[in-house]
């Protein structure tokens, strides 16, 4: 991946989430719980929908795949970030500090793309409910699947394409616990305003737009709702509400990391923290826990396998 010359840097030093041992001990345990805890929660959402033959309409299939996408998104930052915490030296190399960034905005970007997806189910089956089946159908579903991928993956490959041109020669200590897009541009061996700019329009513009689009929708939808007199009325004000409270946690991180210049602010390690190990594992679970479909299949699975 060190396709410039100029680039001498061969590793990165994390200076991590905190420099107090104390502080970091009590992160490390919390953080073990809640990844012992949520993840395998993640799986159980994963394991319940692909079971149960009642769990086959577009929207279990779309939030199976959120699943898999946080639990997939979680093991980038939050396994190397505990095995730091007990380390005495926080190195990355440069290879596998760029491998971080591809997959962390890979993984991030169909992330956000699916939430667009789901917005766009919802719509559909709420406001046009005679066309759901034929709109939806498996064929587009797995489309739009297909569609969300290679969105996450061009996303991504235009960081990295923009970070491998600039030349690391000099500074290789990195104020964060993990390699991220504003802290390895701070350290190239070059102006970077021009790509600041360039990552600011493809991360930071592209997340606003689609904030922007999500809660315009579920606007849409709540005045739809809010209208009918129909009697799946409180299940679908729940449904979105659900959905708005996981594109808060998703994008209100992330827009303020990346629709803003590259200078620190104190409280971009702990946005940092909460966007890359806390809210990805939360989200399907937040999710589930307003589904009572979900809730009731999972039981049975679970009730199936405690007594066998």
């Amino acid at each position: 991946m060190e396709n410039d010359n100029s680039t001498v840097v061969k590793e990165f030093i994390l200076l991590g989430l905190t420099q107090s041992q104390d502080i970091q001990l009590l992160v490390f345990v919390l953080v073990l719980i809640f990844y012992l805890i949520i993840l395998p929660g993640n799986f159980l959402i994963i394991l319940t929908i692909r079971s149960d033959s009642g769990l086959t309409a577009p929207l279990y299939f779309f939030l199976g795949n959120l699943a898999f996408l946080d639990a997939s998104y979680s093991f980038i930052v939050a396994p190397r970030m505990l095995v730091d915490f007990v380390s005495e030296k926080k190195i990355i190399s440069y290879r596998g500090c760029i491998t971080q960034l591809f997959f962390l905005h890979f993984l991030g970007g169909g992330e956000g793309l699916l939430l667009v997806v789901m917005a766009f189910d919802r719509y559909v089956a709420i406001c046009q409910p005679l066309h759901y089946s034929t709109v939806m159908n498996p064929r587009v579903c797995y489309a739009l699947l297909l569609a969300l991928w290679l969105g996450g993956f061009i996303h991504s490959i235009i960081q990295v394409a923009l970070i491998l041109r600039l030349p690391f020669c000099g500074p290789n200590q990195l104020d964060n616990f993990f390699c991220d897009v504003p802290q390895v541009i701070k350290l190239a061996c070059t102006d970077t305003f021009v790509v600041e700019l360039l990552m600011v329009f493809n991360s930071g513009l592209m997340t606003l737009l689609c904030f922007l689009a999500l809660l315009s929708s579920y606007a849409v939808i709540f005045c739809h709702v809010r209208g009918s007199a129909s009697e799946g009325k409180n299940k679908a004000l729940s449904t979105c509400t659900t959905h708005v409270i996981i594109i808060l946690l998703m994008f209100g991180p992330a827009i303020f990391i990346y629709t803003r210049p590259f200078r620190a602010l104190p409280a971009d390690k702990v946005v940092s923290f909460f966007h890359t190990v806390i809210f990805p594992l939360m989200n399907p679970v937040i999710y589930t826990l307003r589904n009572q479909e979900v809730k009731t299949s999972m039981r049975r699975l679970l009730s199936r396998h405690v007594v066998c």
